[in-house]
Parts: structure tokens; sequence; C-alpha cells
């Protein structure tokens, strides 16, 4: 049985989708000089702004909804909630990270063409994972301990409950057959902490927001986004342990 969805006009979903990576991209930028300074690299401050703006923002967003509409969290603010037997999940998520992988390598390409849009962006401010000798172990460390909390387990679950739980499912139905690609892009365009990446991000994300769509389930794409993202903190792990 197909969803209610009580869908958002076009503008308000545009709004939505994009007012939180303005105000996170705002905080980031202004973060970095102040991140550096104290000796640690720029994806500390991307952390800082997932802690100060990014969990805040779309987690108390939806925790406004469900006071105003008086309706549960799940299955009421938060659509998509349809179970899965368990074998469809380690399926579904194993596609979902296979084919988001092949899209980010295969058109990875794309950053060299739109980077020098975005010359006018201090090179110092350019997300960095410090993993270039510059910064002592012990910042790493504290760098990694609160990406590894902030940005591969909290927020891309905080995400996934907004974006896809929230925003897709009532995005404007005369978008019909677009609907995966446009939102995709919008979400690729709501990182503007790394605008150079919206090709590859929008073709990245869209396997991730097909399944979950199509399968009513939010949770895949926790997992999947979870995962996706632990793969700069496994990377960022074994570069300190080698230290």
């Amino acid at each position: 049985m197909k969803i209610n969805n009580f869908e958002h006009s076009l503008l308000k979903s545009v709004v939505l989708h994009l007012l939180p990576g303005i105000l996170i991209g705002i905080c980031y930028f202004a973060l970095v000089p102040a991140v550096k300074s104290s000796g640690f690299p720029p994806v500390m401050a991307l952390s800082l702004a997932a802690l100060l703006i990014l969990i805040p923002f779309e987690l108390g967003f939806l925790l406004h909804r469900k006071r105003v509409e008086g309706k549960p969290f799940l299955e009421g603010v938060v659509r998509y909630t349809k179970p899965l037997k368990t074998w469809q999940y380690f399926v579904f998520v194993f596609l979902i990270v296979i084919l988001s992988g092949l899209a980010f390598k295969a058109f990875a390409f794309t950053t060299d063409f739109l980077m020098p849009l975005f010359r006018w962006i201090p090179s110092g401010s350019f997300l960095d994972m410090g993993l270039d000798g510059e910064y002592s172990k012990s910042k790493l460390i504290i760098t990694y301990g609160s990406f590894l909390i902030l940005l591969v387990l909290v927020s891309p679950a905080v995400e996934e409950f907004y974006f896809r739980g929230y925003l897709l499912p009532r995005m404007p139905s005369k978008m019909k057959g677009w609907t995966e690609i446009i939102h995709s892009a919008l979400f690729a365009l709501y990182h503007t902490w790394t605008p150079w990446l919206f090709i590859t991000r929008t073709l990245g994300v869209l396997p991730l927001a097909c399944f979950v769509k199509r399968k009513e389930n939010v949770y895949i794409g926790i997992i999947s986004h979870c995962l996706i993202n632990s793969i700069d903190f496994i990377i960022g792990l074994v570069f300190i342990m080698n230290l």
C-alpha cells in the first residue's frame, strides 16, 4: 500500500534540502582558520559543523514536526520504515555500497572540470583529511575519533532520517520518474563545503535514493551511508597506526 506523502511544494522542497547545507557550509568555512591554527586538519571543522549545525538543525526540525503534527517519529514524520527480511538488508546494502562506489569512481573525473569554478575559495579552506604528514599523531587521533562519532555514525543517520525519511517521500509528485535524480542533485548541492563534487555525488547518491524509495526502507540508507563514510575513517586509521 502506498504511503500518503503529504507532498511539499517545489519551493519548500528545495529550501528544506539546501538550507541546512548553506548553514553547515558557513559554519565550516568560518571554523577552518581556528581549527588549523590549533593544529587540526580542516576535516575537524566539518565534524564541529556537524555537531553545531547539522545534527541540531536536521534532527531538531524532525522533532519539531513531530510535535506540530502530533505523529510518531517513525512511520509518522519519518516515512519509509517498511520492514525487510534480514537477508534483504545484506543484499540491498551491498548493492548500494557497490553501485555508489562505482559511480563515485567512474565520475571522479568530473571534479577536474568543476574545480576551476571554485578557485575563489581559499585553498586552505578546502576539505583536507590531514593525511599529508603535516599534523601530529595526537591531533589526528582526536580528529578521527570525532570523525567516527559525528561523521560516520551520527550524521549519516540524521541525514538519512531527514533527507530520505522525511524529504524524499514528500517531494512533488509532478516530478514523477525524475524524483530520485532531482533529490540526489539537491543532496549534492547541500554539500556546500565540497561543491566541486556535485556531479560525482549526485550520481553516487542516486543508487541509495532509488533503493530507499523503492523498498520504502530508510534503514538500508542509514547503514549504507555509514559504511560509505567509514571508508575515509578506515584510511585515516591506517595512516595513524603507521605513524
